[in-house]
């Protein structure tokens, strides 16, 4: 047992090969304990084979002597032949499976079986490939799949994306580009960082190195909303450029422009600016162990500094200025401010009114006029009548 060891295994999905003939395997997710995240490709047999093994190490914990000490996971074998049903099936056990194994006790968790079997081998990041053979097919996980793990996304086709630049890989778990290559992405995460693969090669790449095939990719990007979504900042950044924030951790801001390079427009009193989104988290939002690890990592670069940037497409992706952001969010503020003065005016002359009401004199009531003499000597009864006679 060493140093190294996993945090986290995620089942992102599986592919179907069609090299050196049709099958299949799962795609993981593994986050090693440095932060690194590599992903690894394995067949069902493997990950049976493992199975075994490690119930062979742990006796006890895998129940052979007593099936109440049971704390390994149960695994089925694999069918005789395993087609795209069944593993699509099996991936809400698998889900399980990875969960499980991550939480048992240090001892089996981070035994070096559990390590070198996840550990990224050559085929992972060299798959067996013909170029005369079919691509082979991405089906997706979904996001939600706790909730509902057999449901599967797929066939995918993936989007590809042309690096508009050259892009030196900063850390093993990111990917080199060279401008013109195509890459196909597998995950677009908001803080501006893509997984994508080509060819033999996969890795986090910015987003802001990347465009579509068919155009600008401003239509992929929300509208700005200068109402804002308050967000609370996890980590102080001090601004390169003239138009991004310095904030420090624990600021409350308001973003009103999500974009898709992982810069957000955001709003601090009465000041934009951009701010990296994988510094913030949404107000009332649970903190999550993912959250923290983005955090450790360094903010993609802007579209704007990249230089040498050549795009394909003749017209150019259309920026909002910051000027722009800047008069249609005091616009707002102003039409907030007027909203809620008016509100409380209102609120105001009620109040008055109702004061009024409850100042002024209330009328008395009027004293009934004394009945005659004739009147109770009709209507009253005997001991009335004697009082007055």
């Amino acid at each position: 047992m060493g140093d190294v060891f996993i945090r986290h295994i995620e089942l992102l999905g599986y592919e179907k090969r069609f090299f050196p003939s049709q099958h299949y395997v799962y795609m993981f997710l593994v986050k090693w304990n440095d932060l690194s995240e590599k992903v690894v490709y394995r067949r069902f047999t493997e990950i049976y084979e493992f199975h075994k093994a490690l119930k062979e190490m742990f006796p006890i914990e895998s129940g052979d002597i007593n099936m109440e000490n049971r704390i390994i996971p149960h695994l089925p074998a694999p069918k005789w032949f395993d087609g795209q049903r069944s593993t699509q099936n099996r991936q809400g056990t698998l889900t399980e499976y990875c969960y499980a194994l991550v939480n048992l006790p240090h001892k089996i968790s981070r035994c070096l079986h559990v390590v070198n079997f996840f550990k990224v081998r050559h085929d992972d990041m060299n798959p067996v490939t013909d170029s005369q053979t079919k691509k082979p097919e991405v089906f997706l996980l979904p996001k939600d799949a706790k909730k509902n793990p057999t449901d599967i996304t797929g066939p995918i086709v993936l989007q590809t994306y042309r690096a508009i630049a050259d892009y030196e890989k900063s850390s093993t778990s990111e990917m080199a580009l060279k401008a013109g290559d195509m890459v196909d992405v597998v995950e677009k995460s908001e803080s501006g960082w893509w997984f994508c693969q080509m060819k033999n090669k996969r890795g986090w790449v910015p987003a802001a190195y990347l465009e579509p095939m068919d155009g600008p990719d401003e239509s992929e990007e929300q509208e700005p909303n200068y109402a804002g979504e308050q967000y609370i900042v996890q980590k102080s950044y001090t601004a390169v450029e003239d138009d991004e924030l310095t904030l420090k951790e624990g600021d409350t801001i308001e973003v009103i422009h999500k974009l898709l390079d992982g810069w957000w427009v955001i709003r601090k009193d009465e000041t934009t600016g951009y701010y990296p989104s994988m510094y913030l988290q949404k107000a009332g939002e649970a903190n999550t162990s993912m959250k923290s690890e983005l955090r450790n990592r360094i903010a993609p670069p802007r579209r704007s500094t990249i230089r040498n940037a050549k795009s394909i497409h003749k017209q150019s992706r259309k920026l909002i200025s910051q000027e722009t952001y800047r008069r249609n969010s005091k616009k707002y503020i102003q039409s907030r401010r007027n909203m809620k003065e008016n509100l409380q005016n209102k609120a105001k002359v009620l109040i008055e009114k109702n004061e009024q009401e409850e100042n002024k004199p209330k009328a008395q009531p009027a004293v009934p006029p004394r009945p005659s003499k004739d009147l109770i000597l009709n209507r009253c009864t005997e001991s009335t009548r004697r009082k007055i006679l």
